[in-house]
């Protein structure tokens, strides 16, 4: 059957259609929004799945393809109703089944999602528009999880597709959500193209960051591939696009005087960068080396390579995001600091043997380039280092083989996380250290994993942020990653592109183009 989308498929859309044009941050060749975290694959996922719950803009739960739900007196059965009419891109209905097989599949590859799990007794169909979610005991975290808003998202796929283990990528890419994807018309390394789906159903409520009605005002999406930053900039200012989704810092000025052109944050909470670490492989199973990274690195370094402008960025030592109830230094304070005294010391304390450690270097990305500040300061500690050169894409595939960095694997990389992804210790992926079920990296530390089910079961928050702060000082012991900084990067658009919304990723819906 075709996929419901405004045209014939192959055909272009029609003259007077509104087309916006898009460079994004990086090119789209992984379409599984559950097998990675790559933000560009979470925007896919977003243009093409709904989700159950979404936060707004002021980060409050609310109801998206559900009616509503219910609790039990006892806070062990949870049980959620979708809202009726709700159709997927083939014109089926999504019903319960749906829901069900799609929370699962989730749920063995994101790390709250696992936690989630961990507590989950049983997750039953009820009827066509229900399900129930049945706990082994309370858990605090069961709509901050279903709502959860940047990688992994708990996206609702057709049964069938959900289905699919988590172990292997899906190869149908039908959702609910307000736009199609084009598959015929994706071109990788070139473009990918969303048409309107004219079925959608939006919520009759306004738009809130990921919550409310996501009323679709143009007819076709198309993400335009464009790695070299001066080029993408001269076609904003062109007008051959029409915004370009994280701009290299250094060329705004190029556009800021431009009458036709606003540069704008719509991601107020910002991001934070990270290197992460692979502990499988010498000489990062050893923590102790692994520390010698944390004093060998500074926030300052980062954040000026990667952002420059210092009205973007800010050191921070909180690993759960500065300017947040679960902010705190405790455990970093003489870390991250540039200490190459202290680094060499920890390994010759290790008995580090020079092995050269493997750092995957993404050249087409903002965050990527900061690779080579992390191979200069490593070099300066005492570490030998082979940095190896690729595109983003191919981080993103390389970075989950647990295959020797000899053979094709790795030993680290820079990524960023937006804010609203570390919220929490529940929430952010590289805290998870459940050996084999954590994320790429795979820490494994029982330490970690206690404090976090500890956390997990807390209702006050005097006893969160305690729990909070005790997983902090375990990282700095135990290290997951190293958390370098604070910033934001603003989107740069053509005036005439308004409707974009506040939220933890950018998203389509709600945009006129006039």
């Amino acid at each position: 059957m075709a996929l419901a989308g405004a045209w014939t498929w192959g055909s272009l859309p029609p003259a007077a259609a509104q087309t916006l044009k898009a460079v994004m941050h990086s090119d789209v060749k992984i379409l599984d929004p559950i097998w990675t975290t790559a933000y560009i694959v979470r925007n896919h996922g977003y243009m093409v799945y709904d989700t159950l719950l979404a936060l707004d803009d002021k980060l409050q739960i609310r109801p998206q393809m559900l009616e509503g739900w219910t609790v039990s007196d006892d806070k062990l059965t949870w049980t959620f109703t979708l809202r009726e009419g709700l159709l997927f891109h083939d014109g089926k209905p999504v019903t319960a089944e749906d829901c069900v097989a799609s929370i699962k599949r989730w749920g063995t590859r994101d790390a709250m999602g696992q936690k989630l799990m961990a507590f989950t007794q049983a997750l039953n169909v009820i009827d066509a528009r229900t399900f129930q979610l049945v706990l082994k005991e309370p858990y605090g975290l069961v709509l901050q999880s279903l709502a959860k808003p940047s990688a992994l998202v708990p996206f609702i796929m057709p049964k069938r597709i959900a289905d699919t283990p988590g172990t292997t990528q899906i190869s149908e890419f039908v959702g609910s959500g307000p736009f199609v994807f084009r598959r015929d018309l994706w071109r990788p390394g070139e473009r990918a193209v969303y048409d309107k789906f004219k079925e959608y159903r939006p919520r009759n409520e306004p738009p809130a960051g990921l919550a409310g009605g996501k009323t679709v005002y143009l007819d076709r999406v198309e993400w335009v591939t464009m790695p070299d930053a001066q080029t993408a900039m001269n076609a904003l200012l062109n007008g051959e696009i029409d915004m370009i989704e994280q701009p290299v810092i250094e060329l705004l000025p190029l556009v800021e005087g431009d009458k036709e052109i606003e540069v704008r944050d719509y991601n107020p909470l910002g991001s934070q960068y990270n290197f992460r670490f692979n502990t499988l492989h010498k000489p990062f199973d050893d923590p102790r080396i692994r520390q010698a990274v944390l004093y060998a690195l500074n926030q300052q370094d980062f954040l000026v390579a990667g952002i420059g402008n210092p009205q973007y960025f800010k050191e921070c030592k909180a690993l759960f995001v500065c300017g947040t109830p679960l902010a705190t230094d405790k455990g970093f304070e003489d870390k991250l600091n540039g200490d190459v005294a202290k680094a060499r010391a920890l390994l010759k304390e290790a008995n580090y043997d020079g092995t050269p450690v493997v750092l995957l270097y993404a050249t087409d990305t903002n965050t990527g380039r900061l690779t080579p500040v992390v191979k200069a300061l490593l070099e300066k500690a005492g570490f030998t280092v082979d940095m190896q050169s690729m595109d983003w894409q191919t981080v993103v595939s390389r970075r989950g083989k647990k295959d020797p960095p000899s053979a094709g694997g790795w030993h680290g990389f820079m990524t960023s996380w937006v804010s609203a992804d570390l919220l929490d210790p529940i929430m952010s992926a590289f805290v998870g250290a459940a050996c084999d079920k954590a994320t790429f990296g795979w820490p494994c530390d029982q330490r970690i994993e206690q404090l976090r089910d500890a956390f997990a079961r807390a209702t006050d928050p005097t006893q969160q942020k305690a729990l909070a702060e005790a997983i902090q000082v375990r990282i700095a012991e135990f290290p997951t990653h190293a958390h370098l900084g604070q910033f934001n990067i603003p989107v740069a658009k053509r005036r005439n592109v308004t409707g974009f919304l506040e939220a933890a990723a950018p998203v389509f819906w709600n945009v006129k183009k006039n």
